[in-house]
């Protein structure tokens, strides 16, 4: 059997300069990075009022048995391409950090990818090296103000900027730096992001236009005072040359499908510990592009698809038409307590007790945000009739629908009925759209309709220092803002090996922070970490190239 990367190396890819004209996109538009990928000049796409139907495909509790989000979000634009209708896909950025580290590439599978799939795995267009930039100047321009004599009377032990690197690297968490003597710097304790988590990765996939950019840019809080006033970019002057870094990068980035479907890929926020969608620019880019608009968020429905519809939504004005929700039998008889090794076999009752994950997440698409929605499962030949009947009788008790994808081995032919039933849900079903939480709640109030809403829990338990972060941040005007939850992925709980749908739990809030560029309070729960570390083998181990310069091992 061919691996993903094997697959993409074997399907022909046509000039981005076709894949440009399919999407109605000019050339005097067009910034090739090669013949395979390019960047749009928003300046120049001809204006237009046209608004597409947006798309949202999220999924359950991530397991390791695998559910396939992305492989069917692309799966999906190919089916719906397939039936003749007029669609974009809109996707994050892999992060080398998971490339290099647990899950390997992150650009979809099988018959259904986005390619160049070495390069958007890699560098790409070089987005991600321009953020990390950006990030680090600022982090030096703060360093260096306080060498020079700390106008602005920061006080060292409370900076709240970080440099960034975009890898997974455990020994880069807690550093001690300028070390060596005055002529090296101020001595303090210090760490490092991955640059996915950086708060220049937000403001990037947040940022309307080059002035919106620069104004989140202004506003990112880096440090405090000795009396306890916030000190901004801006303050730093600091902001124009961040900027210079980032203007192109601003840009969304065409790519394809195997199936030459057109694909904006740009931006790539860690649902986890961000807020995990790709960039404004390329969502509403791609909803003026086509007739639809597919586009994904990260981890599960409970970290992704919040932050779509709470953040993500409310900052742009975005409704969407119809929600996709993915799941595999085998991840859910995973959460169902059952062992990895067994997941082959038919077992209707781990099935049963796995199912209430699934459910919970078309519960708060259907009950929570009010949106239409549809359960995809991607079919394994090891699924049984009876276990596919299971899920459809329990989906269909909720009042939602099951589509058997089987975009992994078949490309857009194996996701036309899934397109079918989401053209009708966004042609005959009326959503009445609404947020998890209003903005005008304190903070505490907030995190707390989350918890209980979303993840259904019984509450929340805020430590003594979060308090204080809490109240600090109310004091300076903060509290208005949507939160962002870095939580585990794993489950709806802040334990991550909590699996299922459980209940009685109350979520731990143990540090609290603004990112005031990006316009959201981030709450972190349980051991969430904003540097990754690699796994015993990582997926690095495994990856080589030939002395034709070809790749292999990605994924």
């Amino acid at each position: 059997m061919l691996t993903d990367i094997e697959i993409a190396q074997s399907v022909p890819m046509r000039p981005i300069t076709e894949i440009a004209q399919t999407a109605g996109i000019p050339d005097e538009a067009l910034e090739q990075y090669g013949r395979y990928k390019a960047k749009i000049d928003l300046a120049k796409l001809p204006k237009s009022e046209k608004q597409g139907k947006l798309v949202l495909v999220t999924a359950i509790n991530p397991t390791a048995a695998g559910e396939g989000k992305t492989t069917t979000t692309i799966g999906l634009a190919d089916g719906m391409r397939r039936i003749g209708k007029n669609v974009m896909v809109a996707l994050r950025e892999p992060s080398l950090g998971p490339v290099f580290g647990i899950k390997g590439g992150a650009a979809g599978g099988g018959y259904a990818q986005v390619v160049p799939m070495e390069d958007i795995n890699l560098h790409f267009t070089g987005d991600f090296h321009a953020i990390g930039a950006a990030n680090n100047l600022l982090a030096a321009m703060l360093d260096n103000h306080i060498y020079q004599g700390n106008a602005l009377n920061i006080d060292p032990r409370r900076i709240t900027w970080k440099r960034c690197v975009d890898m997974n690297d455990r020994q880069l968490r807690y550093i001690a730096d300028g070390l060596g003597g005055r002529i090296n710097g101020v001595p303090r304790e210090d760490g490092y992001d991955i640059t996915v988590a950086s708060e220049i990765m937000a403001v990037f996939c947040l940022a309307t236009s080059i002035t919106d950019l620069k104004e989140r840019l202004s506003r990112i809080v880096v440090a405090y005072t000795y009396d306890e006033k916030p000190v901004t970019a801006g303050d730093l002057n600091a902001v124009g040359a961040m900027t210079a870094l980032l203007k192109d990068a601003l840009k969304p980035n065409l790519v394809q499908t195997l199936e030459g479907t057109p694909a904006l890929v740009h931006g790539g926020p860690f649902a986890n510990i961000a807020h995990g969608c790709n960039s404004v620019l390329a969502t509403k880019t791609a909803l003026q592009l086509g007739d639809y608009a597919i586009t994904e968020a990260g981890f599960g429905a409970d970290l992704g698809a919040e932050k779509f519809l709470d953040i993500k939504c409310r900052m742009a004005g975005l409704t969407p038409s119809a929600v996709v929700i993915v799941a595999t039998i085998r991840a859910l008889k995973l959460h169902g307590g059952l062992a990895k090794t067994e997941l082959g076999s038919e077992n209707l009752e781990a099935l049963e007790a796995g199912i209430p994950n699934l459910l919970r997440h078309v519960s708060n698409i259907k009950e929570v945000y009010k949106l239409p929605s549809v359960v995809a499962i991607n079919r394994f030949p090891t699924d049984t009739d009876a276990e596919v009947k299971l899920i459809i009788e329990k989906c269909k008790a909720l009042g939602v629908n099951v589509v058997l994808s089987n975009v992994w081995a078949e490309g857009g032919k194996g996701g036309e009925e899934l397109a079918r039933e989401v053209v009708r849900l966004c042609e005959e079903e009326k959503g009445d759209f609404s947020f998890s939480y209003e903005l005008d709640g304190t903070i505490e109030e907030k995190i707390e309709a989350i918890v209980k809403r979303v993840y259904r829990g019984d509450g929340i338990n805020i430590l003594p220092a979060a308090q204080k972060q809490i109240a600090q941040l109310t004091a300076l005007g903060f509290d208005k803002l949507p939160v962002c939850m870095a939580k585990t992925q794993y489950s709806f709980t802040d334990d991550k090996d909590v699996l299922g749908a459980p209940e009685g739990f109350t979520v731990t809030i143990r540090n609290v922070k603004v990112s005031a560029g990006a316009g959201f309070i981030v709450a972190l729960t349980g051991d969430i970490m904003t540097m990754p570390g690699l796994p015993k083998k990582p997926a690095a181990e495994n990856i080589d190239v030939d002395a034709d310069g070809k790749i292999s091992g990605l994924f």
